[in-house]
């Protein structure tokens, strides 16, 4: 059986890299011209979850996405998710309709074709740097003024396969209170299970994620910040014990 899998898994993950260059390369010309001025980016962003919509169907994923709360798409937000997969930066495209700029490792700008755009809309953070995590705040408080909002997977990095959350950075937390606006936790329960870090591993099926009630920032001071990181990291841990037991 292993014989048949392991070349399965392979050609696998080249479909889910050929379904990723796809669009952009047909979609370059409107890709490239949504992102020469910022005020175009909502342009971008509806291009940007056309090819995460186009990829998660390729891969034979059959998202579904459950709303505790409806995001007014007259407010910016600050929306936060468990991190398991490389699928997890297309479910939240498709999860969430209000325009928003991803805050990411650096790294991932040395990636052919996706790498291009990445680096030119979104928010790019050296966790090792001080200095980059303070132009992080600058950044995003711009594009908050420009009526976006922002994306943050709080673990800061993909945890390891046996960890099923790991400990949230402040930064998020901390954005959000200084800028007033909610917190919008999302859990995604099954983006390890359908395409994880693993190379051999993976298979088509369900993928859902659920947007929870906001938590709102009005009145908390950065003191708060530890409380409300411990009190949005609680939601999604909750919710992906719960779904074990089921």
């Amino acid at each position: 059986m292993a014989i048949i899998k392991y070349p399965l898994w392979v050609l696998y993950r080249i479909w889910f890299y050929i379904l990723v260059a796809l669009p952009i390369i047909l979609l370059f010309p409107f890709l490239f011209t949504s992102i020469l001025r910022e005020k175009w980016y909502p342009y971008f962003f509806k291009l940007a979850r056309f090819w995460a919509k186009f990829i998660l169907i390729g891969m034979g994923f059959n998202y579904k996405i459950v709303k505790e709360e409806m995001p007014n798409p007259k407010k910016s937000y600050m929306f936060i998710a468990n991190h398991t997969s490389m699928t997890d930066i297309m479910l939240m495209l498709v999860s969430v309709k209000n325009p928003f700029v991803f805050v990411g490792k650096k790294e991932l700008a040395k990636l052919p074709l996706f790498g291009f755009f990445y680096k030119r809309t979104c928010i790019l953070v050296d966790r090792s740097s001080a200095k980059s995590r303070q132009a992080v705040f600058l950044r995003a408080q711009r594009r908050l003024k420009q009526g976006l909002s922002i994306c943050i997977f709080p673990e800061g990095g993909v945890p390891k396969e046996e960890v099923m959350l790991d400990q949230f950075k402040d930064g998020a937390f901390r954005l959000a209170i200084n800028h007033q606006i909610p917190v919008v936790p999302i859990t995604f329960y099954d983006n390890k299970k359908r395409f994880s870090y693993t190379f051999f591993s993976g298979s088509p099926g369900r993928m859902k994620a659920k947007i929870h009630q906001f938590m709102q920032t009005k009145d908390l001071k950065t003191e708060d910040t530890k409380a409300l990181n411990k009190k949005a990291r609680a939601v999604i841990l909750d919710e992906l014990t719960k779904s074990l037991q089921k």
